[in-house]
This record gives C-alpha cells, structure tokens and sequence, in this order.
C-alpha cells in the first residue's frame, strides 16, 4: 500500500470516528436535555391535577382527570392493590397496555408502547376521597421529541458526509505536501544512481525551516560531497594511471632491448638492469605515497604530541643520511599539539626533505608557538618558485620542474599529502618563494590547551 493512501485512509478512518462519536454525544444529550425537559412539564400538569383535585371535591374526579386528558397520553388511578380506582383515561387505546404500578414515592420515568415510541410518565401518590393513599399516573407521547429526534439524527448524518469532503480534500493536500519532495528525493536518488551526473532537489523556502526543508538542504549537502570525492577519486585514479604509465613504459622498453641485445652488449645490459631499477623504485615510492595520501584521509585518534621532539627526532634523521646543514633554531618550550603523530612526523618528513631536493645548499628550519599557533618553517636557497606556480604546487601530481623532479625521483604527491593531513589537523600550510632567493614553507598547527 502506497504512502499516500496510507495517509488519506488514515485520516479519513480516525476523523470518521471522531465525527461519530462526537455526533452520537451530540444526539444522545440532545435526547436527554428534551426528555428532561417534557417530563418537567408532564410533572407541573401532574402537579395542577393534584391541586385541582383537592380544591375540587364536589365533582366528580372522573370528569375532572377526564378535562386534563391529554391528547397522546392517558390518566389512570392505582390503589394498594393495583387495582384502577378509576378507568384508564384515553384517547388511543394503544396507551391502555403501558404498565400500571403502585407507588407511594413520585417516580419520573420513560417508557416504551409497543411501536417502541417514547412515552413521559409521571408517578405521584395522593390522598383519595376515602382516605387512601392511591397512585396518579399520568403518560404522554412524545410525539414532537421524536419527530425532531429523527430530524436531528438526518441533519448529524448530513454534516458528517460535508464534513467528511473537505477533510478528504486536505488528507489529499497534505499527502501532496508531504510525498512531493519524498518523490523528488527518490527520483533524484535513482537518477544519481546511474552516476551520469549527480542531481539536486529544489529546496523549498520555509520560514519555519520544518523537517522537510532540513531533509533537502541536508540531501544536497550530501551530493557536494559525493560529487566532490567522486570527482577528486576520478581525477586521482586518471593522474595515477598516467604517472605510471611513463615508468611501466621505459621499464617495458629496456626490457625488450634486453631481450634482443643485451646479451652481446655488456654495457647495454648493465644500462638497462640500472634504469628498470630506477623506474621501479619510482614507481614503488609513487604506490606508496598514493597510499599515505589515502590514509591521511582516514580519521585519526588525536593525542597530545610535543612538537619539538618530534622536529628535532626527524632533523637528527635527515642530519645522518644527507651531507648538507640543516640549521634547527627555536627559542622556545611547550610545543604541545593534539594530533596524530606519525602523520604530523610525515609533514616534516616532506618538508624538510623537499627542500634539501630543490637547494644545493644549507637549509634553516625555525620552530616557535603563540598563544594559538605552533609554527614549523622550512626556508632552503634554491632557485625559487615562480609566483604563477606557488598555487598549483599543493596540486597532485604537479611539479614546477618536471626535468628536475625526475632526476631527483619526485613524484608530485608529497606537497599533496603534507597539505591534507595539515587540514585534517585545521591546520595551515603556505608557501612564501622569490626566484633566485628560495622558497619558505610555513607550518601551522593549533597548539594544545594543555599548553
């Protein structure tokens, strides 16, 4: 069963139920209001009886009862022994068969005739002529109490049917209103399924910013950023696929000039193992740098990280395995940051190692913290970055020399990785470089409130 009939069967059963139950209180004390009030009158004639009849002993009480004698109703005179002191008065002999009662206590009732008609009796004890206590009874047929009876019931039944059509028309409205950005979402949904472009919803304006308009606004959200990482995934596996295209192709190429010559040519043979050995280490650094700029993306458990040992244990490093200064200066303490620590390690990794590829000469790493910002810098004295450059350098895959970064093994990743585990830390990193004088990159990371 579809939604929308959920919902308009819904409301039309629960409002059908509402209307009758109100409809049936309405009927049913609008019944006991109207018999309440003719038995009160039914009671005042009785009580007009009575004093008639004390007033007047002379006549006979027969003539009398008979002068009051209503038209749809009869009066009777019942002794201790149930017995009719006097003939049961009435035009109608259908009123002969209600039930007859000895009472000493006035009693209100209503009764029924045998068409089941509604009928007031009134009960009342009073002093006979010869001294006994009889029962006067008095009944009416409610003529008019039932015609409007019936007439009530058709008016209820009536309004219930008018009241049931504009309550189908708003179950129908709201269904609209509720199901049409249902709809628009599903078939947005299966329209990006097929991943041929990814397709938003129009998000409707509400001032009261209900759960409708949440649900679409966070709907889009979620294509941006689908759209985004299945975009950037293209791009990454379209730059990946074409960086080591060259590599698996000079690799392929000695190989076949191996199979013909290098037998016979010594040197040719050493060329060769010595250049397939080159391009696989290229591309084994180029897998594993794609890989860590995949983890970088992983979310992390931060941890609180001095970030002065760790510069310190990544400058030792790079001080025994190269032959060039790196002159470390910082003049401070209390370099603690949250954050991940291997990741961080890699950022200075990069960094440092970056510059000691594009400089021939001494390299100064400067560490030094605010009350916000811990800030690593890492200037060399190379040749510099054309200011045209220095925003595509954080792009994967870039190099501003592409000769040099081939002699020297450069992938293109590195800048790339330091700068998203950087974010990831909210974090920032900038460079600042004039041709001829070097190039400065500065590393920014939140310092902890444990500082």
């Amino acid at each position: 069963m579809k939604l929308q009939t959920k919902i308009h069967l819904f409301s039309s059963v629960f409002m059908l139920i509402l209307i009758v139950l109100i409809n049936t209180a309405i009927y049913f004390l609008f019944y006991k209001v109207s018999a309440d009030s003719e038995l009160d009158q039914l009671a005042g004639q009785t009580d007009v009886i009575t004093e008639t009849l004390n007033k007047n002993p002379d006549i006979a009480e027969e003539e009398l009862l008979k002068a009051f004698l209503p038209n749809d109703g009869m009066i009777r005179v019942i002794d201790k022994d149930s017995t009719t002191v006097i003939p049961t008065l009435t035009k109608k002999n259908e009123y002969r068969r209600l039930a007859s009662s000895y009472t000493t206590t006035e009693n209100r009732k209503m009764d029924k005739t045998a068409n089941q008609d509604n009928v007031a009796v009134i009960e009342k004890p009073i002093i006979w002529d010869n001294g006994d206590i009889v029962t006067l009874q008095v009944s009416k047929h409610l003529v008019i109490l039932q015609e409007n009876m019936k007439i009530l019931f058709y008016v209820l039944l009536f309004a219930s049917v008018v009241m049931l059509i504009p309550i189908l028309i708003g179950a129908n409205i709201l269904s609209r209103f509720l199901l049409n950005p249902i709809k628009a979402l599903t078939g947005a949904m299966k329209e990006n399924a097929t991943r041929t472009k990814w397709k938003k919803i129009k998000v409707h304006s509400s001032k009261s910013k209900d759960e409708l308009y949440e649900m679409e606004k966070t709907f889009n959200e979620m294509i941006e950023r689908l759209s985004e990482n299945f975009q950037k995934q293209d791009v990454f596996v379209s730059d990946a696929s074409h960086e080591l295209k060259t590599p698996i192709s000079i690799v392929k190429s000695y190989a076949q000039l191996l199979s013909r010559r290098g037998l016979e040519h010594p040197d040719l043979f050493y060329e060769s193992v010595e250049a397939i050995e080159t391009e696989a280490d290229r591309m084994q650094k180029l897998v594993e740098q794609m890989l860590n700029l995949a983890k970088s993306q992983l979310k992390t458990e931060l941890q609180d990280v001095d970030f002065l040992i760790l510069c310190s244990e990544v400058i030792k490093i790079f001080q025994g395995a190269a032959s060039r200064d790196i002159e470390f200066t910082t003049s401070q303490q209390g370099f603690i940051v949250k954050g991940d620590r291997d990741r961080l390690e890699q950022v200075v990794y990069i960094l440092i190692d970056n510059a000691l590829k594009y400089s021939d000469n001494s390299i100064d790493v400067h560490l030094t913290h605010d009350a916000e910002w811990v800030t690593f810098t890492v200037t060399d004295y190379g040749q510099g970055i054309p200011v045209e450059e220095q925003g595509r350098i954080f792009d994967r895959f870039y190099r501003v020399d592409k000769a040099r970064s081939r002699e020297t093994g450069g992938t293109g990743l590195g800048l790339p990785i330091a700068k998203e585990i950087t974010e990831a830390h909210h974090g920032e990193l900038k460079v600042t470089s004039q041709i001829g004088k070097g190039t400065t990159f500065i590393l920014k990371i939140p310092l902890s409130i444990k500082n």
